[in-house]
């Protein structure tokens, strides 16, 4: 195909004509492959997440099913989620000044809104919210939606090189702790087993427990256990920032809307996704090569993979902009589902509490870790299948709705 800017983000479909199709498509996309990374955070108990020891026999298929994941999705997902919401962040804030509103206010009131969500679903559906952290990080964002596009790229590498930073001193501390000669240290060597190694069957019982146990066993336990929505600011914040300033600059240059030329998305799309499966398929065969010892999954995970992360994201975007073809079945579904991914994550963690938790069918941490995926596709074609006949029929998600009411409601 010959070179020439991508498809009009306006062209060919029937959402409103303020609607961005390359934003709704990725972020259809996102929403739907960010279940490949989460169905073992619904599934399994907490470490298993990062440590395909930490729970379960640890069969071949298991292994791989785990060594796939994290080659080609964890962590790049969720930086596109973070890219496109640092993205609309911008535009929505855009859209409101030219309006003649306040558009920093109705931000404010936005995260506000959506804090509560996550809060909510944070305590009451399901322990692996990202949107309380959204919000927090998204007022945040506010302060540098006035810079351009350089200014942005070079403060997103600076957060990134932040959380590199924090992620390091993190694994000085545990690889420390590993000589468990003092209290303080058995306990912090402890806590990060805890959260990346392998605790044994009997410290994760509980968690299994209350997860196969009713609603109310299963709230109480995410209460007392949940982390801290603040500490996580202070935590993991920088990564997130980077991500969601990136997305700014990613929109103000116009390669969010499929301005760039192809052969410059072909580049990014290549080169960025070489050097991050590369990268995440190296770091993979170190913590399965280590015996997936807690130090070095931490390592990875708290340190080594952001700018490869980053890297990646870049890279799933340029590729999914230049898959993209306006009009055609495939594109408006997938599109559909992204002016929906508010409702359709919310809705994903509904239906896969039901699956495992004990107010549905109960069955938590009893599936091996590759017969997990198995739901997959029954997820996607439902997303499919019920996005676009909503929108057709109400133009907008309901929790997207409920979402816009609310915010507006606290102006008044």
């Amino acid at each position: 195909m010959a070179d020439g800017p991508a498809p009009s983000p306006l062209s060919g479909g029937t959402p409103p004509a303020n609607r961005l199709l390359t934003l709704d498509a990725l972020r259809g996309v996102a929403v739907m492959a960010i279940l490949l990374a989460n169905l073992p955070g619904f599934g399994l108990p907490d470490p298993a997440y990062s440590n395909p020891l930490a729970w379960g026999s640890g069969r071949t298929s298991d292994l791989i099913a785990w060594a796939l994941t994290e080659i080609l999705v964890n962590g790049r997902m969720r930086g596109l989620f973070s890219l496109l919401f640092g993205a609309s962040t911008l535009l929505i804030l855009t859209r409101a000044d030219e309006a003649g509103r306040n558009g920093a206010s109705l931000h404010l009131r936005r995260m506000a809104v959506l804090f509560v969500f996550g809060m909510a679903h944070l305590t009451f559906i399901w322990t692996g919210d990202i949107l309380a952290h959204y919000a927090l990080v998204g007022v945040i964002a506010l302060a540098f939606v006035g810079l351009g596009v350089r200014p942005l790229v070079w403060t997103a590498i600076a957060m990134a090189g932040l959380s590199m930073a924090m992620g390091a001193l993190e694994c000085i501390g545990l690889f420390e702790a590993a000589a468990r000669n003092t209290p303080q240290k058995l306990a912090l060597w402890d806590l990060y087993q805890d959260a990346f190694g392998t605790p044994g069957a009997a410290r994760l019982m509980p968690e299994v427990q209350a997860m196969r146990g009713s609603w109310a066993t299963s709230t109480a336990f995410r209460i007392a256990n949940n982390g801290n929505p603040l500490i996580d600011v202070i935590q993991i914040g920088p990564d997130t920032l980077s991500a969601m300033l990136l997305g700014m600059a990613a929109l103000k240059s116009g390669f969010l809307t499929g301005q760039w030329p192809r052969h410059i998305y072909r580049r990014w799309a290549v080169g960025g996704l070489s050097v991050s499966i590369l990268a995440y398929a190296t770091m993979a065969a170190a913590s399965w090569s280590s015996g997936f010892d807690v130090r070095m999954v931490a390592l990875v995970e708290l340190c080594l993979n952001v700018p490869f992360r980053l890297i990646g994201t870049i890279g799933y975007a340029a590729l999914i902009l230049l898959a993209l073809r306006p009009g055609t079945w495939w594109t408006q579904r997938i599109a559909a589902a992204g002016r929906m991914a508010f409702t359709n994550y919310l809705g994903t963690s509904i239906l896969m509490t039901l699956v495992f938790y004990g107010h549905g069918l109960g069955q938590f941490a009893r599936w091996p870790r590759a017969s997990l995926y198995v739901l997959v596709i029954p997820i996607w074609g439902l997303m499919f299948l019920w996005s676009k006949p909503w929108l057709d029929r109400f133009g907008q998600g309901p929790l997207e709705r409920i979402w816009r009411l609310a915010a507006n409601g606290i102006q008044r």
